[in-house]
């Protein structure tokens, strides 16, 4: 539907949807400006906190009730994905045996707007009962939770994106933005890379796009290859056999040292051409890749370079090769 022929109802929804956007984002302006102030200061002794929890072998364990608590489930899947063992307790169960799931070498990290969820008090209490760090995302310092917090990280106080100042909006909206800023803080000090991340996420098109390369290509004896004192005849039969439309030609050392393809060919073509010795022809210093490059790379790779073929190479030895097809019966493309 064109806006132009949008009915004063429409209208009257998109300008919610504007101004639902604005105050969320002044929300996270807001958080933005805090943490060049007291709460970065605290925001740094919560991370070196689970970290030397982490380090102990600890976990960190979420817990939220309400609105608070799906983002606390949002945020514990955030940091178990990310390298940081962590998992949700729902408050109310924690109360009925649940806290039982909580060891003395954990931390706990609670999401509270207000502070005063009445059903987070028995997780404080048994917090402080046996000295397990408390970390606390709320907006009331002087709050139940805030008090009981070791150390809490106080968000500014924003209005509600919801007209009457309730349904919480703004609020959840800088809660899972702290929790992802602890998330992300959490997983560069600790140098969690995209191969770390692959380990946790093996399904789907985010794992498709993380596999790596010796996941992908095909191997001895499917690679095509040539030596370098081979001729041309012999390049195209491999070539042929192979059907990759590209062939590798290896040194006495079996070193890739350049790569044939179809244009090489065509750019070739003369009498008796097929007796020319590849190493006339091929095109040398050829584009490879190691083995342990995730998929994403090789895709860049391949459109960098405008091939269709990447040879997978170990030590100067090609163990592989990888072909555009591969990557698209994957899913990584």
């Amino acid at each position: 539907m064109d806006l132009a022929e949008s009915t004063p109802s429409t209208r009257a929804a998109l300008d919610a949807a504007r101004g639902t956007v604005e105050l969320e984002a002044q929300g996270l302006a807001a958080l933005r400006d805090a943490l060049d102030g007291d709460l970065g200061l605290a925001f740094e002794r919560a991370v070196d906190a689970i970290r030397t929890v982490q380090e102990k072998n600890g976990r960190l364990i979420v817990t939220g009730m309400g609105k608070s608590g799906h983002i606390g489930r949002k945020i514990a899947a955030t940091l178990a994905s990310t390298g940081t063992p962590a998992y949700f307790v729902h408050p109310g169960e924690a109360s009925h045996g649940d806290l039982g799931m909580i060891r003395d070498e954990d931390a706990v990290l609670a999401l509270s707007w207000s502070g005063e969820a009445p059903e987070l008090s028995d997780i404080c209490s048994y917090c402080i009962r046996f000295s397990i760090p408390l970390v606390a995302i709320t907006s009331g310092e002087d709050s139940a939770l805030g008090r009981a917090a070791t150390l809490p990280l106080v968000l500014p106080r924003q209005p509600e994106a919801c007209p009457n100042g309730l349904a919480p909006t703004t609020s959840t909206t800088m809660q899972l933005a702290m929790g992802d800023a602890l998330a992300v803080a959490l997983l560069s000090l600790k140098g969690f890379s995209a191969q770390d991340f692959r380990r946790f996420h093996p399904g789907g098109k985010l794992g498709s796009k993380l596999r790596k390369a010796r996941d992908l290509m095909h191997a001895a004896p499917g690679i095509p290859l040539v030596r370098d004192d081979a001729r041309l005849s012999d390049a195209i039969m491999e070539m042929t056999s192979k059907r990759f439309g590209v062939t590798g030609v290896v040194d006495g050392a079996g070193h890739l040292v350049g790569v044939i393809t179809d244009g090489d060919l065509r750019r070739t073509f003369a009498g008796r051409f097929e007796d020319r010795a590849v190493a006339e022809v091929m095109t040398r210093k050829p584009r490879t890749m190691p083995p342990e490059t995730i998929a994403t790379e090789l895709v860049a790779a391949i459109n960098d370079a405008g091939i269709t073929t990447l040879f997978i190479v170990e030590d100067r030895t090609p163990v592989g090769i990888v072909h555009v097809h591969d990557l698209l019966r994957a899913g990584v493309i």
